[in-house]
């Protein structure tokens, strides 16, 4: 894996989204669903990865977790079917 940098998309129980950043995909979304992760996602368990993007910095796969952040959900759901151009 090396030093990947990960932006990556859960859907919680209550179909919200979470966006964030990872090194380990796998092992935060795990936390997550173990109540330890961010606040948001404590009481909308379980939650379940939609997307993730790998990048080779820190800051590009923070700047694409902000930049979805900014989106619609509509644009959201079109972002994670991959039908628009990658964030960053």
């Amino acid at each position: 894996m090396g030093n990947e940098h990960f932006f990556y998309v859960l859907e919680c129980a209550d179909g919200s989204y979470y966006a964030g950043y990872a090194v380990d995909v796998e092992k935060r979304v795990a936390t997550h669903n173990a109540g330890k992760g961010a606040k948001y996602t404590r009481a909308k368990r379980p939650v379940v990865l939609l997307h993730q993007e790998a990048f080779g910095t820190k800051t590009e796969a923070m700047r694409a977790e902000y930049a979805f952040k900014q989106l619609t959900k509509a644009q959201k759901i079109q972002h994670i079917s991959g039908k628009q151009e990658e964030l960053g």
